[in-house]
């Protein structure tokens, strides 16, 4: 009998070395529990928006950098799901745009998730935000509504290592 504690379990990925060792862990833990997989990839559209306000980027400029980093997203997601630690896994690929935390937060909550494994620091913290809003992870404890577990880089796998650094 296979025991059902995550019967339903999110990984959120932006692709950096970190989230993939959490995909890997997600998808053991996957298997272990046999839960539902899915992976969840956020398009940070505040980003683009920041670069709008400055006029760095025209709002047809901005529509074609959402596509094609949504197209991007989707490539890395089915690379993730075709990798050797997802085989024999059904894993339900979701591309969002918003902001990652309440993105994550709002599927969880939504598709009443019982576990999120993250990836405890992405690719793309950049210092001073990360110190006056805190990270993306620690967002996700505080209002996911589950238990979430942050998965830091292995020590076997150096930054920018990863097959999407």
């Amino acid at each position: 009998m296979a025991n059902k504690l995550f019967s339903k379990i999110l990984v959120p990925v932006d692709f950096s070395p970190c989230s993939e060792e959490a995909f890997r862990l997600a998808c053991t833990l996957a298997r272990e529990f046999s839960s539902e997989l899915t992976l969840l990839h956020v398009v940070d559209t505040k980003s683009l928006a920041a670069l709008n306000r400055l006029g760095l980027a025209l709002p047809a400029e901005q529509r074609r950098q959402k596509k094609r980093m949504n197209h991007q997203a989707r490539l890395f997601a089915r690379g993730l799901v075709a990798a050797a630690a997802a085989k024999g896994l059904s894993v339900e690929r979701v591309v969002k745009e918003g902001v990652p935390f309440v993105e994550i937060a709002r599927l969880a909550r939504g598709q009443k998730v019982d576990l999120v494994v993250m990836g405890s620091y992405g690719g793309h913290a950049e210092g001073v935000e990360k110190i006056f809003f805190g990270s993306t992870a620690e967002k996700v404890v505080r209002t996911a509504g589950c238990p979430v577990l942050t998965v830091p880089l292995s020590v076997k796998l150096k930054a920018g290592e990863g097959a999407w650094a």
